[in-house]
């Protein structure tokens, strides 16, 4: 019997710097525990963190394709209008400033 391991992709923003970190992992509670509490390279000096959007798949190598699309020129868009729905659930996309851009995923 093959076990298959589900995935999450996962947006946290820092409540320090304002930016947002992307990752993918098999568990979300451990990773955003890592994250919390400092072990993780690239998030350890940006704490707080807040988790904003997540998504789960059936399993961890279509979370990780995710991952991957969604840090490409067409999946930051693509983010854009996630991040803006949070922010803005009356307005659409096309009603927001350009100036609100969000480009710092990594």
């Amino acid at each position: 019997m093959d076990y298959i391991i589900r995935g999450f992709v996962y947006l946290l923003l820092s409540l320090k710097d304002k930016r947002s970190y992307l990752g993918s992992t098999p568990d979300i509670n451990r990773r955003l525990k890592d994250h919390e509490n400092g072990k993780c390279k690239s998030t350890k000096d940006r704490r707080p963190l807040k988790l904003i959007y997540q998504e789960e798949y059936d399993n961890l190598s279509k979370a990780r394709k995710r991952e991957r699309y969604l840090k490409t020129r067409n999946g930051r868009r693509e983010l854009k209008k996630i991040f803006d729905k949070l922010n803005n659930p009356q307005k659409t996309t096309n009603q927001i400033n350009k100036k609100n851009y969000f480009n710092r995923v990594r």
